[in-house]
């Protein structure tokens, strides 16, 4: 696997994909400037090599329509701030002035592109967009994680006029190399975390780490599918009534595979979903009508722990309960804290998937656990045992 490590950027001038779609608000000022110092360290590193770096990336969904609400060029100010370094910016990514701008890019400077997707040949994956791409620079890099699982022209296609000059950056190979550790090098006992409503979004996911883990926790509103599939009284609980046959499948295919799986046995149950609910901690399997499962009990919480704690290998992917609600967010915090805890006895975590990536910031668990994805949906799709594109397209010789 090569990595910026494997380069010199010397005179070189590094065309790098990054993922700088980052919210911004009504006066367009960057609110969260994570995306932009996770690329910071790569970019670092070509110029103190004594190279220069060529910036690309989208930013929201413009949909091959050129609107200044979309331009790159509200975030200059920020990434300048951030990489501590002047970040010049033109007003399109393809094209003779592009170009020019480009070769005239001296070593220590750095150069933003406009949204990619201001085209449609971007997501179309065009070669020949992604041949006016390759002219503006000798080597190319992805540290755009969020978009790997796209076959995107600057993601995948633009690779293939590299040849070997081509290679993953710092981001970009921290994430392949934790999903390794829990996928396929993790010390055991290797546990998954996974919430959220729906088994329906997640069962690709459970089917490919069965073979992984030792221990699967399942948490959030899919909780309810699996328990009225073994016949409880789950009253006014989220339910897949369809996907009832498939939870009983998975409860069968881990207990043949040897993997134990953990399901709430008391839930915070409310008479509405609200913040000012009724509320009472019951059996998950026998909840009232017209009462619902929104966390995680004491006793389950309990359970959590005793297993989080004596794992080596966490992946947390879903919340345990409706954490945006202040009187349902317990059980997401308490297992946070677990994570924490277990995380500085020596275990690996990994936390990734929007939910959970949302709750680990909202409640401050950034900095507690190994490592925090960037990437959702590639998150998932690296979860349920697909080849990334963006990954696949560098490894290529």
């Amino acid at each position: 696997m090569k990595t910026i490590e494997d380069f010199n950027f010397e005179n070189k001038k590094a065309l790098i994909r990054v993922d700088f779609n980052v919210p911004l608000d009504e006066n367009f000022k960057v609110t969260d400037t994570n995306r932009i110092e996770a690329a910071k360290p790569s970019i670092i590193k070509i110029l103190e090599d004594g190279g220069s770096a060529i910036l690309m990336s989208h930013l929201g969904r413009p949909k091959g329509v050129k609107n200044s609400d979309f331009s790159l060029e509200h975030i200059c100010r920020t990434a300048s701030e951030i990489i501590g370094v002047e970040v010049k910016f033109i007003a399109d990514c393809v094209g003779e002035q592009v170009e020019k701008a480009a070769a005239e890019l001296l070593p220590g400077e750095v150069l933003l592109l406009e949204n990619l997707r201001f085209y449609n040949e971007e997501t179309n994956g065009d070669i020949d967009f992604a041949k006016q791409l390759s002219k503006l620079g000798d080597i190319y890099i992805n540290d755009a994680f969020g978009t790997a699982h796209r076959a995107h022209a600057s993601t995948t296609v633009v690779a293939q006029y590299f040849g070997e000059n081509k290679c993953f950056g710092y981001l970009l190979a921290k994430e392949i190399d934790a999903i390794a550790k829990v996928m396929q090098t993790g010390e055991k006992p290797v546990l998954a975390i996974l919430g959220g409503a729906k088994v329906s979004s997640k069962i690709t996911i459970i089917e490919n780490i069965l073979d992984k883990v030792d221990h699967l926790i399942i948490g959030g509103g899919m909780t309810y599918t699996f328990v009225k599939a073994n016949g409880g009284q789950i009253g006014n609980s989220i339910c897949e009534d369809d996907k009832m046959p498939l939870a009983l499948d998975i409860l069968k295919k881990a207990e043949e595979k040897g993997v134990q799986i953990h399901l709430p046995v008391d839930v915070i149950a409310a008479d509405n979903f609200s913040n000012d609910a009724k509320t009472q901690v019951v059996d998950s399997n026998k909840i009232p009508e017209g009462w619902q499962g929104l966390d995680a009990g004491p006793k389950t919480l309990a359970n959590f722990k005793e297993v989080i704690l004596k794992s080596k290998t966490i992946l947390w992917n879903g919340p345990i309960g409706v954490f945006e609600i202040e009187s349902f967010s317990n059980g997401t915090i308490a297992v946070g804290n677990y994570i924490d805890e277990s995380t500085q006895a020596g275990a690996f975590s990994l936390v990734g998937g929007g939910d959970s990536v949302a709750a680990v910031k909202q409640f401050g668990f950034q900095n507690k656990v190994s490592y925090v994805s960037t990437g959702g949906g590639a998150m998932l799709e690296s979860l349920e045992g697909k080849n990334l594109p963006g990954i696949t397209a560098i490894l290529a010789v």
